[in-house]
């Protein structure tokens, strides 16, 4: 038995440490309330981009012979869009395996290393923490299978030839080789690729001579050997160099304050502006594409090239001769077939023998036989059935108004051939009525066709002229001396049109009104250092669709009748004189046509005679194309987000970055 003593001791000792233990709970639940007081619910966010604590092989590692790599993060990662993000370089004809496990990326190169080079494989801004998606950054892992590493640099920009605009994801490459056919016969040496802004960086270069080259890929062997293929050349050499530089670094502190502004040195490769203007070059190959009957009227060809010798048709089942009325598009590569006889229209399946230029697998035009059968899309049947639902429900109508009292016809009305009239309440003075026809046509009756000017509130006949629109099937134009402010009437009989199937036109009238004078903006536009040369200049407006256009060869644009609005002015240099922009042609070495845009808006309104000049080289063409017309927008910018300066704020407490509170 314990003795009354030792009782004693034990019951002071558990007093002791009970009333320890009370006041050990009292001070950590005092401490959380203090806590709580300054700590938003869940906690700070995470805002700390991931780092990377090593890889094997080591960055810039030498003497590598292994293909498998394996870079290590201090947290888990993701990577995103790795097909479209991530570069290798030399580019891999095998596609290599690079994957994303927790906290490291696994790399497998499937092509054989080259000896003695450097391997750089780019991330650009797809590596992000896995969590709360902080960016790391623009990040590049590189090693060499030689003794040394390259690291020079060549950036630039790719730009749509025609039009100036970003090109995004297109492949920008190096050679050594300074031959013009390298190009068709080798890989890219090293690559980059392009984001939304059209800018390109190629990294892990070596000191040398190179040509640099931009290409579309389409089928995965990094050289030119399709006409499909997106491309853009020049004959400069580069040679890669860099220079010691400084740049301003702004810190802020918030969204609105400047922490800080840093000076900070760094390495600055150049060339650092190349620019680069894509084209695709023109599909001479004429290959039959494919034949269309949508309507039971007409058959439609479809080709890849024009030809200026049209298909000869034998029919199968039916008599070609003299069956058709052809029309073809401008540049001939869509031949139209209107079928004369409505037999023929009423046959469904048309089988005949089509003896056309085709080329052939060397790329000559050749004489070719085909047989074909076309299908009409509406079949008689079909066609059948419609009419009679029409008759039906006209009929009904007729019975409906018998059955009232009311007058009805006993007759069906018969069908009208329907042009298309394009004539505005209020015409441009520099603008012409058109005509529209649905299908082909006898010469209209100029006699049927009445124009009226209104003077002094009596109505005069007014001379016109009518005129087919060169290369527009079916369509006319009334041209008239419009003048300003006077109004002008447009009355056509009826029958004035008849198609070749019978149907003729209902009467027409239309009244218009010629806009004045005060009305429009009137824009003279000099081009300095272009002049002597032969140039469109296009007016477009915001959509960058072309409003009005001018051919000169003298420097000098002026557009009339110039609507109030903003507009934006581009400019090509049309060298073979044909009033359009011409594509590129590598193995011609033809460059395409020079586009250049002005580079600010130009604010036009009524009365007002607006008078510009701009020397289109005082400006690197990247530069030019303004932001508001421009359609490939830049990918938004990858930022860590301070949502805890946020929280702070809410909390009433100023947050700094890197501590709690303040």
């Amino acid at each position: 038995m314990k003795s009354e003593k030792g009782y004693r001791r034990l019951y002071t000792s558990t007093v002791r440490y009970c009333g320890s233990l009370v006041l050990l709970c009292a001070l950590l639940l005092t401490f959380v309330s203090c806590a709580k007081m300054g700590q938003p619910d869940g906690g700070w966010y995470d805002e700390t981009p991931p780092h990377v604590i090593g890889a094997n092989p080591k960055d810039k590692a030498v003497d590598v012979k292994t293909r498998k790599m394996a870079i290590f993060f201090d947290e888990y990662i993701k990577i995103e869009n790795p097909s479209e993000k991530v570069v290798v370089s030399p580019p891999q004809l095998e596609v290599p395996e690079i994957q994303a496990a927790g906290s490291k990326i696994n790399i497998q190169l499937v092509d054989s290393l080259k000896p003695n080079t450097t391997y750089t494989i780019d991330f650009s801004d797809a590596i992000t923490d896995n969590n709360e998606g902080n960016p790391l950054g623009n990040y590049t892992y590189s090693f060499s299978t030689g003794d040394h590493i390259d690291t020079l640099e060549v950036a630039g920009y790719v730009l749509n030839a025609e039009d100036l605009e970003p090109i995004k994801g297109i492949l920008v490459g190096l050679y050594s080789n300074l031959t013009d056919t390298v190009f068709h016969s080798e890989p890219m040496l090293r690559v980059g690729r392009t984001d939304a802004t059209g800018h390109f960086v190629i990294k892990g270069v070596a000191p040398g001579k190179y040509r640099i080259y931009a290409l579309q890929e389409a089928d995965g062997n990094y050289c030119y050997n399709q006409k499909s293929e997106m491309i853009a050349f020049n004959h400069d050499i580069i040679e890669p160099t860099w220079k010691p530089d400084i740049r301003q670094d702004t810190l802020w502190r918030d969204s609105l304050r400047i922490d800080s502004i840093m000076r900070v040195p760094y390495t600055h490769f150049l060339p650092d502006e190349v620019v680069l203007r894509a084209f695709t070059a023109l599909q001479t190959d004429r290959f039959f594409l494919k034949s269309e009957r949508k309507t039971a009227e007409k058959f439609t060809f479809f080709y890849s090239y024009g030809d200026s010798i049209l298909p000869q048709i034998q029919g199968l089942n039916f008599n070609a001769d003299s069956a058709f009325v052809i029309e073809s598009s401008e540049k001939k590569d869509t031949i139209t077939y209107w079928l004369r006889d409505t037999l023929l229209v009423n046959q469904d399946t048309l089988e005949m023998a089509v003896t056309h230029h085709v080329t052939d697998t060397l790329g000559v035009l050749q004489t070719k036989t085909d047989t074909l059968t076309v299908l009409s899309k509406e079949p008689l049947a079909k066609r059948l059935k419609q009419q009679k639902k029409e008759f039906d429900d006209w009929k009904k109508k007729q019975t409906r108004l018998e059955k009232r009292g009311e007058p009805f016809d006993t007759i069906m009305p018969p069908k009208f051939l329907e042009p298309k009239y394009e004539v505005p309440s209020q015409l441009d003075p520099d603008k012409n009525p058109r005509i529209v026809l649905p299908s082909p046509t006898a010469p209209p009756d100029t006699s049927t066709i009445h124009l009226f000017a209104k003077h002094d509130s009596l109505w005069y006949q007014a001379a016109y002229e009518l005129r087919k629109v060169e290369n527009v099937p079916r369509t006319y134009e009334i041209y008239g001396e419009w003048r300003p402010d006077v109004e002008y009437s447009l009355e056509i009989d009826t029958m004035a049109f008849r198609d070749i199937y019978g149907l003729v036109s209902k009467p027409y009238k239309q009244g218009f009104k010629v806009r004045s004078n005060d009305e429009y903006s009137t824009l003279l536009f000099t081009f300095e250092g272009l002049q002597g040369k032969n140039l469109v200049a296009q007016l477009v407006n915001k959509s960058d669709k072309i409003v009005k256009e001018v051919s000169t060869n003298n420097g000098r644009a002026e557009f009339f009748y110039v609507k109030p609005d903003t507009y934006f002015m581009r400019v090509l240099v049309d060298d073979n004189n044909n009033g359009l922009w011409d594509t590129g042609d590598y193995d011609a070495d033809r460059q395409p046509e020079t586009v250049y845009y002005y580079p600010e808006e130009i604010e036009c309104k009524a009365k007002w005679d607006v008078t510009l000049s701009w020397a289109p080289s005082s400006q690197p063409v990247f530069k030019q194309k303004p932001a508001a017309i421009v359609k490939q927008k830049g990918d938004k910018k990858k930022v860590i987000k301070s949502r805890n300066m946020e929280r702070a704020r809410k909390m009433g407490i100023e947050y700094i970055k890197g501590q709690t509170f303040k």
